[in-house]
């Protein structure tokens, strides 16, 4: 007999045991061989019943019953239907499941996996590995599917997920340089901190190798390193930054031209650069270390730059909220930025010119102007961006930090 197909039937194996049942009762000369071949004991046609037969059907594919050849197909069907709670529910019910020969060709967990990777399952593939499953990474490689475990990486680098960078390295992603997406832990334009930094920290374990720069210590957030470039540069603090340095070359950053998420970045200095990435701690740190709360970013040839951390803190992708259709939305952003620089002194009186395009994807991308401007009149100034689809709108300014500054 065959072996199962790659979505095996269960009624159709019923009615195999059947049919091979009434053949072997009826003399046929392949059902004796079928009986013959597969089944432990000498049954004659006469007492043969259909437990027998569906025994034989199962042990010629190579299952060592009938309810292991029915929890093949169960399992490998609720793979293809991508239903979470029936794989949990049969290996929950059989944790042999998890060691045993799951297809039932002998290749332990091969082509369920395979199945799983292949058809992007990946609820499922990581319910398997929380459950304990061996062979998940024989799987990926089974299923000639290693180049999409690095393409998988960057997924999980550019949504700032740790679970999953964890489990495709686990699986066999590799980390190397050059071929690392640390460039979409950078870009991101989700704004958590932590997850940022244990990301690039997981490369750096796995063999990445960091340029020793200032911005790098930043952005991983290694305070200590910052500590060592700050004792060498005491000026380091008050140097701005141009785009090509924040977003780095070398590790595969390619921000040309440059889109801002929220107030530009272009030209600021670490303060700004950590209410850009939305690190309170790490701008209490630069505060703490000497940082100027009203240090202008550099201003080019046509007289745009110039604005403060305040401007930051009062237009930012970290101080956005989004309106759902089902009426769910995100946190809106607090003004804990705002409040911190007012505290060390920012003057919210300053004035600025402000030239920036948002990043794609966040409704209206063109070049636009404001000038002559406070942090407060930056927010009121700031229109409201529409999205298509099913985002309603998405507001970039922090309404309680202008709230703070009195608008």
């Amino acid at each position: 007999m065959p072996f199962l197909p790659v979505r095996p039937n269960l009624d159709q194996l019923k009615h195999q045991a059947k049919d091979l049942l009434k053949a072997y009762r009826a003399g046929a000369v392949q059902a004796a061989a079928d009986f013959a071949a597969f089944h432990p004991d000498k049954v004659a046609p006469a007492h043969a019943k259909l437990a027998d037969a569906q025994l034989v059907v199962a042990r010629s594919y190579h299952a060592s019953s009938w309810t292991r050849l029915v929890q093949c197909c169960q399992l490998i069907n609720a793979i293809w239907d991508d239903d979470l709670n029936a794989v949990e529910r049969l290996v929950n019910a059989n944790p042999n499941l998890l060691t045993d020969t799951a297809d039932v060709h002998g290749e332990n967990w091969g082509p369920p996996l395979r199945s799983a990777v292949g058809l992007d399952r990946r609820r499922i593939v990581r319910k398997f590995d929380e459950l304990g499953a061996a062979g998940l990474a024989y799987a990926f490689d089974r299923a000639g599917l290693g180049s999409r475990l690095q393409e998988a990486l960057g997924g999980a680098a550019y949504t700032l997920s740790v679970r999953d960078t964890e489990f495709l390295i686990r699986m066999g992603a590799r980390v190397r340089q050059g071929a690392t997406p640390v460039e979409a832990v950078i870009e991101s334009d989700s704004r958590r901190p932590a997850d940022k930094r244990r990301i690039l920290a997981i490369y750096e374990e796995h063999g990445y190798v960091y340029p020793g720069t200032a911005i790098m210590a930043f952005h991983r957030g290694r305070f200590d390193l910052l500590e060592q470039h700050l004792a060498r540069d005491p000026a380091l603090l008050a140097r701005t930054f141009a785009i090509e340095e924040i977003f780095p070359r070398e590790v595969g950053c390619r921000q040309q031209p440059y889109e801002a998420m929220g107030t530009p970045v272009d030209g600021g200095t670490l303060l700004h650069l950590a209410i850009y990435w939305d690190e309170l701690d790490m701008a209490t740190w630069l505060l703490d270390h000497g940082a100027d709360p009203n240090a202008r970013a550099a201003i080019d040839a046509d007289g745009f730059g110039g604005f403060t951390p305040l401007f930051g803190s009062v237009v930012s992708q970290a101080g956005f909220w989004i309106n759902y259709p089902n009426g769910r939305e995100t946190r809106p952003g607090d003004a804990a930025f705002t409040e911190l620089l007012l505290s060390r002194g920012a003057d919210p009186g300053v004035r600025a010119s402000i030239r920036m395009r948002l990043g794609e994807g966040h409704g209206d991308t063109r070049l636009r102007e404001f000038r002559d401007m406070t942090p407060l009149e930056w927010g009121q100034r700031f229109s409201r961006e529409q999205l298509p689809g099913k985002h309603r709108e998405i507001l970039f300014v922090n309404t309680a930090a202008m709230r703070l500054l009195g608008g």
